[in-house]
């Protein structure tokens, strides 16, 4: 005997909501990604259709409200990397950014971490001595973080470096604050400030040591949403 629950006019209004029944559906068994379909009731009014779930995505950046802090994206596991450059600045969704390193050790023993800025998407980088400042000296970049080790026990530098509106046409201003370990467990605490000495438009950034490749660690860069 057919019960009432799977039986339907196909032809007629539709089919209501109490006799969908997904539960017994086959798990998707993978993460959603844009292509994926779904169904919407476009504007309530009855009628069906479909939509990917890059629709979604679209959705939910517009609903970000200012002053939220959005996950732009990661480096992943770095490994043995000479240079780590981001490029994914927006100033039509961004006012500040935000890269969090974790763990970040050099190859080279007493390494400086350096941030050097572009004006023109990471076409070029300025590296020039001078262009920078750390307090009141000369630098060759941005500071993120110096001292840092390769000795056993030295897990290396977690901080977080903010770079504050860096698309207006003035000194472009970065600050570092977290933590790293030496030796010995000597856990103790990075602080800088730092500038790069040039009025212009700063829309991507390379991290780099002062001697020596990243040897490990990740960073991951956000954006503090703007207010329009």
């Amino acid at each position: 005997m057919t019960k009432a629950r799977d039986t339907a006019n196909l032809t007629g209004s539709g089919v209501g909501l109490s006799l969908l029944d997904i539960d017994a559906g086959t798990d998707i068994g993978a993460a959603l990604v844009d292509a994926d379909l779904m169904i919407v009731d476009d504007g309530a009014g009855g009628t069906n259709r479909k939509a990917t779930m890059s629709r979604l995505a679209t959705y939910m950046g517009g609903k970000i409200t200012g002053g939220s802090l959005v996950y732009i994206t990661s480096t992943g596991a770095i490994s043995n990397a000479a240079t780590v450059s981001f490029t994914q600045f927006d100033s039509s969704k961004y006012d500040h950014y935000q890269f969090w390193f974790q763990h970040v050790l050099p190859a080279t023993d007493g390494a400086t971490l350096y941030g050097h800025v572009s004006t023109d998407g990471g076409s070029n980088y300025d590296t020039t001595n001078g262009n920078y400042h750390f307090n009141v000296n000369d630098a060759p970049g941005l500071i993120v973080s110096d001292a840092m080790g390769t000795d056993t026990g030295e897990s290396g530098v977690s901080v977080v470096f903010t770079l504050f509106a860096p698309h207006m046409a003035v000194y472009t201003y970065g600050f570092s604050s977290g933590i790293a370990m030496l030796t010995n467990s000597y856990v103790y605490s990075q602080a800088h400030a730092t500038g790069h000495l040039a009025a212009q438009d700063t829309d991507a950034i390379q991290f780099k040591m002062s001697s020596g490749n990243i040897a490990s660690g990740e960073i991951v860069m956000y954006g503090i949403a703007n207010g329009t």
